[in-house]
């Protein structure tokens, strides 16, 4: 696995060497685009909008509508606008995992030192244990600033990129139902149906049930079978009672269990 960034953490005055992996990947297939005529694949091309002629890469621009007029920039416009370069992770900050919402959670890498830096990593993240706290900090990735989240998962310390503020929509923008609406019955029986439904969150029991069905349509297809397209079967609730519903789930529940 190659690191995607090279650096060091900046904790106070230590200097952590440290390198940073991808922590995900996809689980769809990688599927092709396909004439349908005689499979060929597909491929796109960058075309000017009135000629409806191909544009070469090198004569390709980026501009922003300001005004309703593009300004045009060019290389040096992105340089002097680009963050500072540094390959310093600063930690700015120590705050509580729990006071950060998971709407600023985007991507997540994870931290490995370096040699010359296993002794203070494993300080670093020992300490970030003990407090329960996770470091706020920025750093520079592909000439843009990031805000990041630095956090204990296991024996290693992962970086989050997270969202800035003004990245989050605010949700006076939604049509939200009151407080007032919920009714004390209905919430007790609510809490009740969650309660029985609690358990430990356990990554290992949930697959990726989609792709694993597409592979083996994939693989019977390719060998001449007739694949049975599946029906929708659409459920009507027998009443639109919240109440009745709720203890409808109860009881489906303590079925299930006995």
């Amino acid at each position: 696995m190659r690191p995607l960034w090279t650096g060091a953490i900046g904790f106070g005055l230590v200097n952590i060497p440290v390198k940073l992996f991808s922590a995900t990947q996809g689980s769809e297939l990688d599927l092709d685009m396909l004439d349908k005529k005689d499979h060929s694949n597909i491929r796109f091309m960058r075309v000017n909008e009135k000629t409806g002629k191909e544009v070469k890469w090198e004569n390709i621009v980026k501009g922003y509508m300001l005004n309703n007029k593009y300004v045009v920039l060019d290389d040096k416009d992105f340089e002097a606008a680009a963050a500072t370069k540094t390959k310093t992770i600063e930690i700015s900050d120590f705050v509580s995992q729990d006071e950060i919402d998971s709407v600023y959670y985007e991507t997540p890498y994870y931290v490995v030192p370096d040699k010359s830096g296993v002794r203070a990593y494993a300080l670093l993240r020992e300490a970030l244990l003990k407090t329960k706290k996770a470091g706020i900090s920025t750093f520079v990735m592909r000439n843009k600033e990031a805000l990041a989240v630095l956090r204990v998962s296991g024996n290693t310390i992962i970086l989050n990129k997270i969202r800035f503020e003004e990245e989050i929509r605010d949700t006076k923008e939604l049509d939200m139902p009151a407080k007032a609406a919920v009714k004390p019955g209905e919430l007790k029986m609510a809490i009740s149906l969650i309660n029985q439904l609690a358990g430990k969150f356990d990554i290992s029991k949930y697959k990726d049930n989609y792709t694993a069905q597409l592979l083996k349509l994939i693989k019977a297809k390719s060998k001449g079978a007739r694949i049975a397209t599946p029906t929708l079967k659409v459920v009507h609730n027998k009443t639109k009672d919240l109440m009745s519903q709720l203890k409808a789930s109860l009881e489906t529940k303590r079925k299930k269990a006995s």
